[in-house]
């Protein structure tokens, strides 16, 4: 059976062993391939590699990105913080495979995250019968990074408690654990470093330690406010997922165009020529989502609809994108459909008509 999702390496295995190929400079110590080659792999070529397309991962700031592939020559840890679906797991994801080639060492930061998931645990059955041993160690994927020199990831650092976080400061500073039950000390080899993840919404509910803090270089990822970029963002997201779950219904350029505006001009609280205020809802109207409502648009109108995406399908989709925070929100979006959608014509005016169904309390 063909894998849900494929993890980076082996969905852009060939542009990765194209540009590994291709440039033969100087790589920092652990490194599958140059600084250079991983800004290329992650940002896209000009022109194929070795005969190969380099396809664009991320489509924002180079400098932005350039400055997280320094921090990581530099072996210092990496914090990319920045507003929910802002793609800084997509970007540590595609990091990781492109300098370690693989993005699999990850921790996900939850409330229920333990030192273990940091440092170590034990498989108590053989701890049991026959004490502590290398075989009864269960290294965490932070250790095993450690020791292999390659990236690990910890994914929301912020929803983890006080005590966890502070694990990660010995790690940083002095680059070893201690596993005083077998009288060892694992030391980092060269490549090892973490690429931390942080949702500045939730700030305050674990806050970093100005000590931890201090052991990260910060790279803010911001909210795309362009909105030639963010349609490139979504449409190029929601056809790859298309292609991967085989869905064949594509919104036409012109409901794309609708659904990234609206999602703006709700974010940001006015329409694009500033004449009109909108209520903003509380839920996260982030890129993310605006892809996650297009694609769900496309799987209702191959199977519910007529096979091609309407305003109709886009508002039943949207429904489950604002209504994460309560339904007061689904107000927000119907007063949006009232005062901005239903003055304008083409599809915003379907959608103004459809809204009134699909929006419903």
């Amino acid at each position: 059976m063909p894998e849900i999702r494929l993890p980076a390496e082996k969905k852009y295995e060939k542009e990765l062993r194209a540009l590994v190929d291709a440039d033969p400079g100087t790589r920092p110590p652990g490194w599958a391939m140059t600084p250079r080659a991983v800004e290329a792999y992650v940002m896209g070529a000009d022109k194929p590699v070795g005969g190969v397309t380099i396809t664009p991962k991320y489509i924002g700031d180079r400098a932005l990105v350039q400055v997280a592939i320094a921090t990581l020559a530099s072996d210092r840890a990496l914090m990319l913080a920045g507003e929910p679906g802002t793609a800084k797991s997509w970007l540590s994801e595609h990091l990781s495979a492109a300098i370690s080639g693989t993005s699999a060492l990850i921790v996900q930061g939850t409330a229920g995250t333990s030192e273990e998931h940091i440092k170590y645990g034990w498989n108590y059955a053989l701890l049991l019968a026959e004490g502590p041993s290398q075989k009864a160690l269960v290294a965490s994927p932070i250790l095993r990074a450690m020791r292999e020199g390659k990236l690990a990831r910890f994914e929301e650092i912020t929803r983890t408690s006080a005590e966890v976080q502070d694990a990660l400061i010995s790690i940083l500073s002095e680059k070893q654990v201690s596993i005083p039950e077998l009288g060892e000390m694992v030391s980092a080899e060269r490549g090892f470093s973490i690429i931390a993840t942080a949702n500045t919404r939730d700030r305050g509910v674990n806050e970093m330690s100005a000590a931890l803090k201090r052991r990260f270089n910060f790279v803010t990822i911001p909210v795309v406010s362009d909105l030639e970029q963010e349609i490139r963002i979504v449409t190029k997201r929601e056809e790859e997922l298309r292609s991967d779950y085989q869905v064949g219904a594509a919104a036409p350029e012109e409901l794309s165009r609708m659904l990234v505006t609206l999602f703006q001009e709700l974010r940001a609280g006015s329409t694009k020529d500033s004449k009109t205020k909108v209520k903003p809802p509380q839920a996260v109207l982030s890129t993310a989502e605006a892809i996650s409502v297009l694609f769900q648009s496309g799987i209702l109108a191959q199977s519910f609809g007529s096979g091609k995406v309407t305003p109709a399908d886009v508002a039943r989709a949207l429904v489950g994108a604002v209504a994460k925070e309560g339904r007061e929100d689904l107000k927000a979006v119907r007063e949006y459909c009232e005062t901005v959608a239903k003055g304008r014509g083409g599809p915003w005016r379907e959608l103004y008509t459809a809204a009134k169904t699909s929006l419903r309390d």
